[in-house]
């Protein structure tokens, strides 16, 4: 019985060995800087679009971030970086440091992607993309609608995605849209991983949440609506029943229409708006 325990152990100890995240942090020090730019070693666990912290040590046991950066080229085994300003820990409390990168400081690529916010038509797709990828520390759809709703905000813009990324510590985001799902980087907003998919029949406004009723101005797209509901579209039923599971690297929708086809018609038209106004925002 011993040595079956042994075994055992053995045996998820290495399972826990070579499991391989999602995302890596990626660090390695930079080779070359020149005004907003700098270059450094490739590497295939980054992406063009992948944001990362510049970090530098004023001697052994002391360090700040000092910079925030994106990978904005991948060539002949060099990677290119463009810096900007960190805001994910603002502090007006804080002085600046007020030093900027130099060769030898330390890049952090992909960092915070073990955190991101989630877009999804509907709770079952939120549970399957939940539940496919463990090794992510989901934001509940909830916070985010919260965040929408206290600032009348029904229709999300790039900049409003980062500023919830940045209040909860996140530098990804995942759309689930008709066909496609994508993680998104929150700060580039580049789609950093793609994932081929089928036709969703189900779909919420703006996203899957539990919040109700996100209110907003009617005249512009950051506070507007997406549909005029007071066209005919307003009686189309989107309660459709939905089959979603992952096969490999894709996850596959079966869809059950209802009886009038001019309805569908309507829900399909809707849910390609849905999609579109969320494709816009990301970079590919």
């Amino acid at each position: 019985m011993r040595k079956l325990l042994m075994i055992v152990c053995l045996m998820l100890s290495t399972q826990v060995i070579n499991a391989k995240s999602l995302f890596s942090e990626y660090k390695t020090p930079l080779l070359s800087v020149e005004g907003r730019y700098a270059t450094i070693k490739d590497s295939d666990e980054i992406s063009l679009g992948s944001s990362g912290i510049i970090m530098h040590s004023f001697d052994e046991s002391t360090s700040t971030i000092i910079a925030r950066v994106d990978v904005v080229e991948k060539k002949g085994g060099i990677a290119k970086l463009r810096f900007d300003v960190y805001k994910m820990s603002a502090q007006s409390a804080f002085p600046i440091p007020g030093v900027l990168p130099q060769v030898g400081d330390i890049a952090t690529l992909n960092y915070l992607y073990n955190r991101a916010l989630i877009v999804a038509p509907n709770q079952s797709i939120y549970k399957e993309v939940t539940e496919h990828f463990k090794d992510i520390q989901w934001v509940h759809p909830d916070i985010t609608a919260a965040y929408l709703a206290k600032n009348f905000i029904p229709t999300p813009d790039r900049e409003t995605f980062q500023e919830i990324c940045k209040a909860n510590s996140a530098s990804l985001i995942f759309f689930a849209l008709d066909y496609n799902g994508y993680f998104v980087d929150c700060h580039s907003f580049q789609a950093i991983k793609q994932y081929k998919g089928a036709k969703i029949s189900q779909f919420q406004l703006p996203f899957y949440t539990r919040v109700k009723d996100i209110e907003g101005s009617w005249f512009n797209w950051k506070n507007g609506s997406w549909f005029n509901w007071d066209s005919p579209m307003e009686n189309v039923s989107i309660n459709f029943f939905t089959n979603f599971k992952w096969e490999e690297e894709s996850y596959v929708i079966k869809r059950i229409y209802g009886p009038q086809e001019d309805a569908e018609q309507k829900k399909d038209d809707a849910l390609s708006t849905f999609t579109i106004n969320y494709q816009k925002l990301i970079r590919y």
